[in-house]
């Protein structure tokens, strides 16, 4: 650390962290609603804000490159010449980090014609020789040379911005063996590669250090430079200019002419309201007090101008029956809160616009407010899944649930949800939530009650109301909320599974790997651990010599589909074994967790998420039902664990056939494919007959499959290459297949381009339901953004009607299973396919319901065709 009695100048390469902060952190995580990346930004000022509660500093400032010009790319216009184009993604980001800097009276620099790190080199040189404690923090190795007695580096390490090495003489030494001024000498003997300085062609650090520890200084190593025999000896004689040229280039200037001296970047108080302003712009929440407390400000003040416009009502205990009164009394929604434990209700929560009331859940409470929760009441939850759950397992069935934030906030932002109230009221209401540190035994701070919960949560829902455009709103009413409650009760319910069927099929996993893990071992006459990529190419691209895959930061790839194709391309014995040992150990991993989650009622509950895709789709989790395996006889052996519950029949399952293709059909009006789907031809084969121009009964297996892969390739923006490697043809056979296919398919050719034309127009697909999906990269200057928005773009219409029609199918399935009264209950839902659970005697009334409610689940040109199954589990009622 510096000596505390003197004063501690930090001056900072701006660009150069940003940068590494800009690689270093998802861009997808850092975008805000508007479409502006900000991982650059987050990740500067995350490690900057470290670095100042870390320091302390009493003089900053933060220095920045004008452009890649500057006096030294006058003297070798290759200087850096090699260095790619910044991401489209990156640009935009400095400006704004710029502004953040400023709001935090944070003195920023830059100097037309030269580097930042030569203004660091003088405002060093200066704080040094003006008494200063000085701290350079830098991800450029030039500045080594800076490091003195008085000056230390803070350099990055190998895990990023956030972790930074100290260089002292001492420090640099010991890394290079020599003092910190013989750095640039050994720099411009070996090069830089990031400068695009080339250096001694075979000359290392090593070599460089022995060189200089002999000759003393690099001008005399040079002087000398005749009497260095061998091959490198040959080489510095070949490469006098480059090495003199390099060490010009990496010497920092120390005399740049700026206009503030160190004395002149003293710290001083942010200037709040500008920081809240950007901070918001920026969708930056969290970062925002860690801002405030380390700039020494209370933490508080980060959301002092967003105080709510009235303080959040104290909230009233009464007892059981008063609760009920105030309840019933209330005209208006009513923002609701139950507080869930061991997955029942511990406490509940309710709040009007102006006041709000609470208990602790007990049997008095539940009596008394029965029949206003199961009433018709309008009540507002967020995240109301959980609660709704724990409602039912105390024997309440909620009513009357018109509206949750989080849902609401979803459909807005598919791309980038929110995860929790707190996120909400930030966002919607530019206010903070009051919130205990789960981190704390005892809270220094109470976070908000209940009832206050509540009445945030009803004001979210007023704010959010604001923005939804009509379209979305009815997504959230018609169909995400009914979808809501009845994913509660499918989770309820489970699905029975065999332990006994699962731990059987685990065993004989365990016992093949192991068998095929030896005999792959043998192809190669040693051990290896099959699961470290690090071995795998080391056997694969070393000792086998097989041809190298694409290149990764960790080596070359050997991820499943890779190897699959080196396979077909260059197959080898060991590669067949690594490839079948993956397919048992991820089969037996999926077991596992299946396993693992068995409950003590022997059966499955897993927990659908609605928020979890940008389509719409929904997800499963804890465990993941979406990932199980079809497709061949070893993996349907999982699905046949599922079985039928005891009190139960038998299952059903049912499938949409061909769903995507025919919303294709319907939004593209294309008269073929509604002719195929209307006469009840098969698809492929009609498509097939048409594309070869041959009769139907003339369409080969193989002519089948090249229309199919062409069918479903377009929904998904497949090229004329994509479809040449998925069909392994030639790619000029690919283009002419797709040019017969939109010679007699045209209405599909138009539709897809002028949807992606309409999105770059709206900024956002729309399904047949009016569910959005923003698509901001649709207008980025990024040729693979833009590409890639396209492709999604052209998909986004089709997937997400069909999300909403499964949804709605299960919904209305769901009901009228419940108004007939009937035991029967739907307890799967996994992609196009449902699974439900009939009790006995009512195959017929089941089986009705569940067809007609899938097949009228949407009004389309083309029908609706359902595929129903039967059987005593998952696997034979799905064949």
């Amino acid at each position: 650390m510096t000596d505390s009695s003197k004063p501690t100048l930090l001056v900072v390469d701006g660009h150069s962290l940003a940068y590494r902060a800009f690689f270093a952190l998802p861009v997808d995580n850092f975008t805000t609603k508007d479409g502006q990346h900000t991982n650059g930004i987050y990740g500067f000022l995350s490690m900057f804000v470290n670095l100042i509660k870390a320091e302390k500093p009493t003089h900053l400032a933060v220095a920045f490159d004008t452009s890649r010009q500057s006096f030294r790319t006058r003297e070798y216009s290759e200087y850096k010449a090699n260095r790619s184009e910044s991401p489209a993604e990156f640009k935009g980001q400095i400006p704004l980090l710029q502004e953040c800097l400023a709001a935090m009276n944070v003195t920023v620099l830059t100097k037309e014609d030269v580097e930042a790190d030569d203004i660091l080199a003088t405002l060093a040189t200066q704080g040094a020789a003006d008494g200063f404690d000085v701290l350079v923090c830098s991800g450029d190795r030039d500045t080594i040379q800076l490091v003195t007695d008085d000056v230390t580096l803070l350099y990055p390490s190998v895990q990023g911005v956030s972790q930074l090495k100290r260089y002292t003489p001492d420090a640099v030494v010991e890394k290079y063996g020599l003092p910190p001024e013989n750095y640039p000498d050994i720099a411009a003997l070996v090069g830089e590669t990031s400068d695009n300085l080339p250096g001694v062609p075979k000359v290392g650090e090593k070599t460089a250090v022995k060189w200089l520890t002999q000759w003393g200084t690099l001008d005399a190593l040079l002087e000398n430079a005749d009497k260095i025999g061998g091959v490198v000896g040959g080489n510095l004689r070949d490469h006098l200019d480059d090495v003199r040229r390099n060490r010009t280039l990496n010497r920092l200037l120390r005399d740049v002419e700026l206009p503030v001296a160190p004395a002149d970047l003293a710290v001083g108080p942010i200037d709040a309201e500008a920081v809240r302003d950007i901070f918001a712009r920026l969708e930056f929440r969290t970062l925002l007090p860690r801002v405030f407390e380390a700039a020494g400000a209370d933490p508080a003040m980060a959301v002092e101008t967003a105080a709510p416009a009235v303080p959040a009502p104290t909230a009233g205990e009464p007892d059981a029956a008063g609760l009920a009164e105030w309840a019933t009394a209330q005209t208006g929604e009513v923002g609701v809160s139950v507080i869930v434990a061991g997955g029942f209700p511990q406490r509940i929560g309710l709040a009007s616009a102006d006041a709000a009331v609470e208990s602790t859940w007990d049997d008095d409470v539940a009596a008394a407010l029965r029949d206003w929760l199961e009433s018709d009441a309008p009540k507002v939850l967020n995240d109301a899944k959980q609660q709704v759950k724990a409602l039912r397992r105390a024997g309440i069935r909620l009513g009357g649930l018109v509206f949750d934030p989080l849902l609401a906030g979803w459909l807005l932002r598919p791309s980038f949800p929110d995860k929790s109230l707190a996120d909400l009221v930030h966002r919607y209401l530019d206010e903070k939530l009051p919130e205990s540190d789960p981190a704390q035994l005892v809270p220094e701070t109470e976070g908000a009650t209940p009832g206050q919960l509540s009445w945030f949560v009803l004001r979210v829902a007023d704010a959010l109301r604001g923005e939804l455009p009509a379209s979305v709103a009815r997504v959230l009413t018609e169909i995400e909320l009914p979808t809501l409650g009845t994913l509660a009760d499918m989770e309820l319910a489970g699905v029975s599974v065999s332990h006994e069927k699962l731990s059987t099929f685990s065993a004989e996993l365990g016992a093949r790997s192991d068998d095929i893990a030896q005999r792959a071992f043998a192809t190669i006459d040693r051990e290896v651990n099959l699961g470290s990529p690090k071995q795998l190419q080391e056997v694969l691209f070393e000792q086998l010599q097989l041809p190298k895959t694409r290149k990764t930061k960790t080596g070359y790839s050997t991820d499943a589909a890779v190897l699959a194709d080196l396979q077909e391309s260059n197959p080898h014995p060991f590669l067949e074994l690594l490839l079948q040992h993956r397919e048992a150990t991820k089969l037996r991993q999926i077991i596992e967790s299946l396993d693992t989650a068995i409950a003590a009622d022997d059966r499955i509950h897993t927990t659908y998420v609605q928020t979890g895709s940008q389509t719409g789709r929904l997800s499963s989790t804890d465990p993941n039902l979406q990932n199980i395996p079809i497709r061949n006889e070893e993996s349907r052996r999982i699905r046949a664990a599922f079985e039928v519950g005891e009190g139960f029949e038998t299952l059903l399952t049912a499938d949409y056939s061909q769903i995507e293709m025919r919303i294709m059909a319907h939004l593209s009006e294309d008269p073929g494919l509604i002719e195929a789907f209307v006469s009840g031809e098969d698809l492929h084969r009609f498509v097939g007959a048409r594309v070869f121009g041959v009769d139907p009964e003339e369409v080969t297996p193989a002519m089948r499959t090249k229309v199919k892969a062409m069918s479903y390739g377009l929904v998904y923006g497949l090229s004329a290459f994509g479809l040449s490697k998925q069909l392994r043809i030639e790619q000029s056979e690919a283009k002419q297949l797709m040019l017969e296919y939109f010679a007699r398919f045209g209405s599909v050719r138009d539709y897809l381009r002028s949807s992606v034309e309409q999105a770059r127009i709206d900024g956002f697909t729309e399904t047949i339901f009016g569910r959005r999906r923003p698509f901001p990269d649709l207008a980025s200057p990024n040729r693979v953004l833009r590409e890639n928005a396209e492709r999604a773009a052209l998909n986004a219409p089709i997937q997400g009607s069909a999300a909403d029609i499964m949804k709605i199918a299960l919904v209305n399935i769901h009901e009228e299973f419940r108004a007939q009264g009937l035991r029967s209950r739907v307890l799967l839902q996994i992609h196009d396919e449902l699974v439900v659970e009939v009790s006995t005697g009512e195959w017929d009334a089941a089986e009705r319901i569940v067809r007609d409610r899938m097949g009228d689940a949407a009004d389309l040109t083309v029908p609706l065709e359902v595929q129903i199954g039967r059987g005593g589990d998952w696997d034979v009622a799905g064949h």
